[in-house]
């Protein structure tokens, strides 16, 4: 079953779409079936399937930035907890969004949550479509390098078995969201130097 759909003829409309409702709904598997499908590719040589999986990443990742800015946009009670919470990233990207959108969209793209609240806040702070944009086809485009480069690495691995694949997937989404948990805990828990 893992190998006919990772295989199937829908994966990258699938894909596509799984990405784009990640953005407001950050709940999806989508990194997951990704970095699976590019480990698949790269594991069995697809390089039609590596350009296309990159391509679906960057429409659907494009196309879930538009609907968050334009809910950040249009809506400020929905989006108002998670854009203005007190949280190391809504605080770093309300510190850059106006004057610095690019380092904004793209840095809060790698951080877990980062992109939610990074475009939410592109809308909700009122930062121009045509400077969030081309930012949010920079970030979308270098997320999806970046997991198809993590397929990559982890093609040898697996040897482009599905299941594996998946396995590797998913063992790679968790140990990303617990360095990225683990760092952000150590610098809460920093006891500031004493002068």
């Amino acid at each position: 079953m893992c190998d006919a759909v990772m295989r199937s003829s829908w994966l990258l409309p699938l894909l596509v779409v799984m990405i784009a409702v990640d953005a407001p709904f950050p709940i999806l598997p989508s990194e997951t079936i990704l970095m699976s499908a590019a480990t698949t590719a790269f594991g069995g040589g697809d390089v039609g399937m590596v350009f296309g999986l990159f391509v679906a990443a960057l429409a659907g990742s494009v196309l879930g930035d538009s609907v968050v800015f334009w809910l950040g946009r249009c809506s400020h009670k929905l989006l108002s907890r998670t854009v203005d919470t007190e949280y190391e990233v809504s605080a770093w990207v309300r510190r850059h969004m106006l004057c610095r959108p690019g380092i904004a969209l793209v840095g809060a793209r790698f951080v877990p949550g980062g992109r939610l609240v990074s475009t939410a806040a592109a809308g909700r702070f009122g930062l121009p479509v045509r400077r969030f944009l081309p930012w949010s086809i920079v970030s979308s485009a270098a997320w999806s390098a970046y997991m198809l480069l993590i397929g990559l690495a982890l093609g040898p691995v697996t040897g482009g078995d599905p299941l594996l694949s998946l396995f590797a997937g998913v063992a790679m989404a968790v140990a990303t969201a617990a360095g990225f948990a683990l760092v952000s805990k150590l610098r809460r828990t920093r006891v500031p130097a004493i002068s």
